[in-house]
């Protein structure tokens, strides 16, 4: 009995020591699309890596370059898979450039492989950074591939992650310890000015054109905005106004007529515009990204 305690106990001690990243879990983001044999590729270096990891994807959808949408995508996801999930997010405009080659910890557990070049932004805010390391690349890279430098997402990343992932290195030998800080990407933050709530406009709803803010539920309500309720809303690109309108709150789209506007808290409990059963996107000509910027007010 006690022999098998203490093997249990052996065993268990190792797994600690290994570290939570070793769940052999990798989820894989990039602006790559699926046209072509990119997105196989990286994931056939981690297989060679091991072929006992679980492979995922993210999105390969991002808009080509653009770091904004990678950055919310992270901060979207990530939250939902277990302690230890390792990402690869490959928007990597400046590939080959001194921006730094960086895994992340974040304070949750989670770990982001990345190029340090904004990718980062929203989740070491939400999360945190537990430590940054950045990519011995002397090490951490795939054999004879040193001549390539056009393709470090499945060179050095996808490569990287699936090492650390399944236990074949600990976080401490990705590389050089790194100060607790990532490039941003400036955008207007969540807050509340007397009776105006300010924020960006994070994302679209691509599919059918209904607007999502940074502003949560709890700073909505604030407000003090009874159901049904009219607010004044005002939209901005770099500082220039593109849209301003009255529309009620509502829970569901449903609640208005059809092709008008309305007001709702969208899944992740943030405030959002929409027309029912139109775009309201298109229809006005609005974007999404750091840049864009909205006002709701009584």
């Amino acid at each position: 009995m006690m022999r098998h305690f203490l093997q249990s106990l052996i065993v268990i001690l190792g797994l600690a020591n290994l570290g939570i990243a070793q769940q052999k879990i990798v989820v894989f983001q990039s602006d790559f699309g699926l046209k072509d044999g990119a997105v196989s590729a990286m994931k056939g270096v981690a297989m060679g890596v091991s072929q006992e990891l679980k492979l995922f994807d993210l999105t390969h959808e991002i808009p080509a370059y653009n770091i904004w949408e990678a950055a919310y995508r992270l901060e979207q996801t990530v939250p939902y898979w277990p302690k230890g999930t390792v990402f690869v997010s490959v928007v990597d405009p400046g590939v080959g450039t001194s921006r730094k080659s960086v895994v992340l910890k974040t304070k949750a557990g989670h770990y982001i492989v990345t190029p340090d070049n904004g990718t980062l932004t929203l989740l070491a805010e939400s999360e945190g950074i537990d430590e940054v390391r950045e990519i011995n690349e002397a090490v951490n890279r795939r054999k004879d591939s040193g001549k390539s430098y056009t393709f470090h997402g499945r060179d050095v990343y996808a490569y990287t992650a699936a090492r650390l992932a399944a236990g074949v290195i600990k976080f401490e030998e990705v590389g050089e310890v790194l100060p607790k800080q990532v490039v941003t990407i400036p955008y207007q933050k969540a807050n509340k000015q007397g009776s105006v709530l300010k924020g960006n406009i994070s994302i679209l709803d691509v599919q059918y054109g209904n607007v999502w803010t940074n502003i949560p539920a709890t700073l909505f309500q604030e407000l003090g905005v009874k159901m049904g309720e009219l607010l004044t809303v005002r939209i901005y690109q770099n500082q220039k106004k593109k849209y301003e309108g009255k529309m009620p709150y509502v829970q569901t789209f449903g609640a208005v007529k059809e092709g008008q506007p309305l007001v709702y808290l969208n899944s992740l409990l943030q405030v959002s515009l929409a027309l029912n059963m139109d775009n309201f996107a298109e229809k006005f000509k609005i974007a999404s990204g750091n840049e864009w910027s909205i006002e709701v007010s009584k």
